[in-house]
């Protein structure tokens, strides 16, 4: 127990020394609690990985309670997360409680998360490789913002990532270094936890280097931190030369192996190996076993001043910097070394041991100074007084105004494709300098142009911290694009990777939590390579990122460009993608009402004092949860279509963004639905018409969003289960007059499974036609024809699942 009543002011370097113990014991006891201790009827292991987060314990002390100021980010490493939650109680911003339930119901996450853990979570941790490139991209905004005069003045901070050594494996990391070479990145630090140790093996020899090259290629500072003071004061001794040749030699296996082990096997291997009965065997012999496997595993990671005296020189300037930190897996337990720690799980007399060595008594274990020699009143005063603790806590950013309606261009009656008319829209908005058209910035994986993009960048210039003039436009060569690169650019142009548009659509969609300025992010990209990035895309709706993704060309529509660049399961990763409500209009007015609403339902968010997500209050009319917000998905089309004369009334509007409108409502007795999405609105019309000769009352569905018609519905459902019977959802108003005898055909270029669901809402007879296998070359009556969702294959479907019957249609509704 600490001394409360000692007056003996203790350094600084003490104070931290103590607190590395504590963190540890915290996250070991957690792990250890939540797998050996708290009520587990289920009987799976719980996991923790107790020995991937001792390797990182001294750098993460290092870096919050000295080096970190308040204006810094950190993403944590997946397995580091009872590290962060021990720092984070120590500091209060943790609960008990929540240590307590770590991996369990509402208790602590097993990686840390932005939405889901109440402490201070600056980045989600995604799957590996994702949080390392999130700092990057989010050092970029942070120009960005910065470039446009829209912080308060201070410091800009520091985007700090804690990297595993395997991690590095990850494709995603290079391309981000690539992109972030490009935009000139500063202000980004990478910390390398090089225990040399993944998943399954031992990492190989060398690996250092070629992180090393590699980062110093992409203009990093690159800073090796492989020993702390002990090695480097025996480095300086009789046969300390020696010893260093040793050590840098030895193989990574051998070197895990021997920390496992201990002091005694140490002393044989360096005896048997460079003991010389001279100067470096008196080395060795002037310290026992004990202090010699302290020597030995005195890397540069679990050296609290070598870690210090680092952080504070890469302060100095910003330039991004990456330290590879020679550490040890499981350094500190009895796990430290052994190549199958990954998931092992100290036995209940390895976690006694542990516990008798930090001097915590039994029942004290949750204590927060428990077993400490400091002071509690200097610690609080310590921990008080560290620098990241200064930071209160995240106010978001202002909503911005967005308009009631955007402008429509004149296309009433003429040809026009969703992805010209979304140019248009935009070009339109750029005319404007209002807030609302200046906080809208724009990204693409080099198809800038090929999304429609064009003119909106040629009104709003390309962003860059430094002005670059158009060499074309300097050369006076002719050019249906004038882009100039300067501070004012509101594009930020990537290449062609689309990991990267989606972890900078996330930086984006983040800065008015982490810079405190709001922005209106676009990314646009190619429909089909959404897969390619569903990773990231993943990542940055788990963040809570706010954005509107703009996917085009969508489907077989995309006719000549054969089946690799045609999109077939897309509409169903909308559907399925939490955070993203998906649309697809087939008509620029459509278009247009959803983007007025996505701009504003962007920036929507619950009050982070409900807690639990139930108690947000659905939207009684279509019972989707608004309030929350979340990010949006178009899927654009190429393929022009005849506009329709129409006002857009306020009730015309809400129900196209609800999900849903009767382009032909049916009559008093239909025998047939047709439900169609997206650019196949020409075929379900004709097809519409060939059967509407025989069936008067045939109706026809316009579909803009499957995503939210279906949430709607399974909430309404929900709802009634809970006891509120009169709930019913957008598509269920929509269906009520329908007869039980009506049969539905839907049709999508898109997997037909979007909207099969249709026919449970109210037991009708279903047909879904769509696109189930990959596309080829051709036109689009082409594809059509051989997919099935041409207006001849739907009145096919239809005369199969509704044959005419005069007499039933003469009947009267029931």
């Amino acid at each position: 127990m600490p001394d409360a009543t000692s007056t003996d002011a203790i350094p600084s370097a003490a104070i931290l020394a103590e607190l590395e113990r504590k963190v540890l014991w915290l996250a070991a006891w957690m792990i250890h609690n939540a797998n050996h201790l708290r009520d587990n009827d289920e009987g799976i292991k719980v996991g923790g990985h107790q020995a991937s987060s001792a390797s990182l314990a001294t750098i993460m002390t290092a870096l919050y309670f000295d080096a970190l100021q308040p204006e810094d980010r950190v993403a944590v490493k997946p397995h580091a997360s009872p590290i962060f939650h021990a720092i984070q109680y120590l500091s209060g911003r943790q609960s008990l409680e929540k240590l307590q339930n770590f991996r369990a119901f509402r208790g602590a996450q097993s990686y840390p998360s932005r939405t889901k853990d109440t402490d201070d979570v600056d980045f989600s941790t995604g799957s590996v490789g994702l949080g390392a490139a999130q700092t990057l991209f989010s050092a970029l905004v942070q120009d960005y913002v910065r470039a446009k005069g829209w912080t308060s003045g201070g410091k800009p901070g520091r985007m700090v990532a804690l990297v595993g050594d395997a991690e590095m494996d990850e494709g995603n990391i290079f391309e981000a270094l690539l992109e972030g070479w490009k935009h000139g990145l500063r202000n980004c630090w990478w910390v390398v936890d090089y225990n040399r140790q993944s998943l399954d093996a031992v990492v190989r020899e060398g690996l250092w280097q070629r992180f090393e090259a590699i980062f110093a290629n992409f203009g990093w500072d690159v800073v090796i931190l492989k020993y702390g003071v002990l090695l480097q004061a025996a480095f300086a001794e009789p046969g300390g030369e020696a010893l260093r040749h040793w050590i840098d030699t030895c193989p990574n296996q051998l070197y895990s192996a021997l920390c496992f082990q201990g002091g005694a096997a140490w002393r044989k291997r360096l005896t048997d190996e460079i003991g010389d009965q001279g100067a470096v065997t008196a080395l060795i012999e002037r310290r026992d076993d004990a202090e010699l496997a302290r020597l030995m595993t005195n890397l540069g990671g679990h050296d609290l001043p070598t870690l210090t005296e680092a952080f504070a020189k890469a302060r100095t300037h910003e330039r991004p910097t990456c330290f590879i930190a020679y550490t040890i897996k499981g350094f500190g337990l009895p796990l430290a070394g052994h190549k199958d720690n990954h998931a092992g799980l100290m036995t209940p007399t390895q976690i006694e041991t542990l516990r008798e060595s930090l001097h915590v008594r039994p029942g004290h274990e949750w204590d927060r100074f428990e077993g400490l020699r400091a002071p509690e009143a200097e610690l609080e005063r310590f921990l008080a007084d560290a620098p990241f603790a200064q930071r209160g806590k995240k106010a978001l950013a202002p909503v911005v105004t967005v308009p009631a309606t955007l402008p429509v261009p004149p296309a009433a009656g003429k040809l026009l494709s969703t992805q010209a008319g979304f140019g248009q829209i935009l070009n339109e908005v750029a005319r404007g300098d209002d807030d609302f058209a200046r906080r809208i910035v724009t990204t693409a994986p080099d198809v800038t142009v090929s999304t429609n993009l064009g003119p909106w960048v040629n009104r709003r210039g390309l962003f860059a911290r430094e002005s670059m003039a158009d060499l074309f436009k300097a050369e006076r060569i002719p050019s249906t694009f004038n882009w100039d690169f300067s501070p004012d650019g509101q594009h930020l142009e990537l290449g062609i990777a689309e990991m990267n548009l989606f972890l900078m659509l996330s930086a984006l969609g983040l800065s008015h939590a982490i810079n405190g300025e709001r922005l209106l992010p676009i990314g646009t990209l190619y429909d089909p390579f959404i897969y390619r990035g569903a990773d990231a895309l993943n990542y940055a709706c788990y963040q809570d990122a706010r954005f509107i993704l703009v996917a085009t060309p969508s489907g077989v529509t995309l006719a000549p460009e054969g089946g690799a660049h045609q999109s077939i399961g897309t509409p169903l990763i909308g559907m399925a993608q939490d955070g993203l409500a998906a649309f697809e209009p087939a008509f620029v007015d459509e278009l247009a009402a959803i983007l007025a609403f996505g701009f504003d339902y962007i920036q929507r968010s619950k009050d982070d004092s409900a807690g639990d997500e139930r108690t947000v209050l659905p939207d009684e009319q279509s019972w989707l949860r608004d309030e929350t917000g979340g990010s949006l998905y178009l899927r654009l089309s190429t393929r022009p279509l005849e506009q329709p004369q129409r006002a857009m009334t306020p009730a015309l509007s809400r129900a196209i963004v609800d999900g849903a409108y009767w382009l032909r409502e049916p009559g008093p007795n239909p025998e047939l639905v047709i439900a169609y999405q997206g650019a196949v609105a020409p075929e379900a019309i004709a097809a519409t018409g060939l059967l509407a000769e025989d069936r008067r009352d045939i109706g026809l569905l316009a579909v803009t969003s499957a995503d939210r018609l279906n949430a709607g519905w399974t909430a309404a459902g929900r709802a009634r289960e809970r006891g509120l019977v009169h709930a019913r959802s957008h598509v269920e108003r929509l269906f009520e007059k329908l007869p039980a005898h009506c049969g539905l055909v839907t049709v999508i270029d898109g997997h037909p499974a979007t909207l099969g669901w249709l026919g449970a809402v109210a037991g009708h007879r279903t047909r879904s036609l769509g696109v189930e296998h990959f596309g080829q070359t051709g036109t689009i009556a082409d594809l059509y024809r051989h997919h099935g969702i041409d207006a001849a294959a739907i009145a096919r479907a239809a005369s199969a699942l509704a044959p005419f019957h005069p007499v039933r249609h003469l009947k009267p509704a029931s």
